[in-house]
């Protein structure tokens, strides 16, 4: 018996929808996986990008502790050294530059992986120059201790040599000044054939001479200067000392009459003479004396110096004169 049309369009349709409803199952599982697949992926992208970021971070971490070190010992280094001069102030300088790009890269948030690499191998060359560095200045400062050394040893020996010549000079200015008493001495003049004489004057200007006290005007010195080859010629100085009859020297101004004795005493003196010497040649002296207080009876004394040495004296006694003195 066979089936009516109306059946078999109906057995058509249902088998057309289990077609429709099994494509649209396998179409829905077909997502479905594609979505559990994608989101896996992603997950494993993610963690993948995570493992990457924790790795980068660590890396960086990592640069960043050598880099700190390294500065750490750069830091050590010039701050214990802090006048680089020359080539080592010039050196110090790339480091600096280096050290300064090194920092900026991280300093950045987003470094790239590539970048952390060059700062990584800019870190080795930092450490490397920084070395090289601390050997040159090592090296310096060896050498500046051995010239240290060297000057210590140069001023010694200067300050030696200087205390060597001051010797040699004061031994010299002592010999020179010994040299200078000797000819001092040596040149000192000496007097001789000194006479004390009395004279009177007339009102018509002749003169005679007189012991009779009350009858002195003038007292009359001659004497001469021995020849003296060691004395050069010019000008001497001559100091008369005339001692009266109380004992003490004859002077105008007490106060201002002095002169210093060759051994270091304060004398007064009468008169003070200036005469022209040739060297090596007697020269005769005259001098006359006036008392303004007269002459009494008694003996009056004169002594005569030179560069503070007496060189002459000489005596003169004045009498009573007639019956009644």
């Amino acid at each position: 018996m066979s089936a009516s049309p109306n059946e078999s369009q109906s057995t058509v349709k249902k088998d057309s929808r289990k077609l429709i409803y099994g494509i649209l199952t396998t179409i829905l599982l077909a997502t479905w996986g594609y979505i559990i697949y994608d989101k896996s992926t992603t997950k494993e992208a993610i963690s993948e990008k995570e493992k990457q970021i924790i790795f980068v971070s660590s890396e960086k971490d990592s640069i960043q502790q050598a880099f700190n070190a390294a500065s750490a010992k750069l830091d050590e280094l010039t701050s214990s050294n802090t006048k680089l001069n020359g080539d080592l102030a010039a050196k110090n300088d790339n480091i600096q530059k280096l050290k300064q790009e090194i920092s900026s890269v991280l300093s950045k948030k987003n470094a790239s992986a590539a970048e952390l690499n060059k700062a990584k191998e800019q870190i080795t060359e930092l450490n490397s120059k920084i070395d090289g560095l601390y050997a040159e200045v090592e090296k310096l400062k060896g050498e500046n201790k051995l010239l240290a050394d060297k000057n210590s040893t140069l001023t010694h020996e200067r300050d030696s040599l200087y205390s060597d010549k001051n010797n040699l000079q004061n031994n010299l200015s002592s010999l020179q000044n010994d040299k200078k008493n000797v000819e001092n001495l040596a040149s000192t003049l000496h007097a001789s054939k000194i006479s004390l004489t009395g004279i009177v004057k007339k009102s018509d200007g002749k003169e005679k001479e007189t012991t009779t006290a009350k009858n002195v005007n003038i007292l009359r010195i001659n004497f001469d200067l021995d020849p003296n080859v060691l004395s050069p010629t010019g000008t001497k100085d001559l100091y008369i000392c005339i001692v009266g009859l109380d004992g003490k020297t004859i002077t105008k101004t007490p106060t201002d009459s002095i002169f210093k004795s060759r051994d270091g005493g304060i004398m007064s003196f009468t008169s003070k003479l200036t005469v022209d010497y040739e060297q090596g040649k007697k020269v005769p002296v005259k001098f006359d004396w006036k008392n303004p207080d007269g002459f009494k009876v008694g003996n009056y004394k004169i002594e005569i110096y030179n560069n503070g040495f007496k060189i002459g004296e000489g005596t003169k006694e004045f009498k009573k004169g007639g019956l009644f003195g």
